[in-house]
């Protein structure tokens, strides 16, 4: 085997491995948004499950996911790379820094807690890496279906504005969750795309 076919074969692994994390980040979520105690998707983020006696579920989540989007942008090759793996890294920051609970989540917390150091630590994580994939889906859109990715990058940057300057609203926490579903099809879309061309 040449060594142009080595780097190749594992590019094609990388980009498996990104295709991987949208269909587990998504079908874990939602089995834990189904299964937990007190868990309502109008009034809770997703990344609160990471809060509670189960909430080592979702942090490892937040790490395993995070590890394959950046796998998959060392094996992506372009310039999408760079912010897509700035996108994987701010996953695992918000999985080692915990959201707060609050809104009555976990079962038995007040409804307004103050926001703690790692609460803002993950809101800071989270953000950087928003903006890594929003960049991610504009570079992205050179190559591959550009309206879709457009779309999406735009999409998921107004989702996330409206849902920090509401507060949490239950319609801009619906429409971000929307916007993270749609996020993660673009992933899997592009990574298998690009695997193709791997191989």
């Amino acid at each position: 085997m040449t060594v142009t076919a080595a780097v190749r074969r594992t590019d094609a692994r990388l980009l498996t491995a990104g295709a991987v994390a949208g269909p587990l980040y998504l079908g874990v979520s939602l089995i834990e948004a189904s299964v937990r105690d007190g868990f309502d998707p109008t009034r809770h983020a997703w990344s609160q499950l990471s809060n509670g006696p189960y909430g080592w579920v979702h942090i490892t989540l937040f790490l395993v996911t995070g590890s394959l989007v950046t796998a998959a942008a060392v094996g992506l090759h372009t310039r999408a790379g760079l912010p897509l793996g700035l996108y994987g890294l701010g996953l695992i920051g918000s999985g080692i820094f915990r959201a707060d609970p609050g809104r009555g989540f976990p079962a038995g917390t007040p409804e307004v807690v103050p926001m703690s150091w790692h609460g803002t630590l993950h809101f800071v994580c989270g953000g950087i890496g928003f903006v890594g994939l929003v960049a991610a889906c504009f570079v992205v859109a050179r190559r591959y279906r550009p309206v879709f990715s457009r779309v999406t990058g735009a999409m998921f940057g107004v989702a996330f504005v409206a849902l920090a300057a509401s507060g949490g609203a239950a319609w801009a926490l619906l429409g971000f969750t929307a916007a993270v579903v749609l996020s993660f099809v673009w992933l899997t879309l592009v990574c298998l795309h690009f695997r193709g061309k791997a191989l």
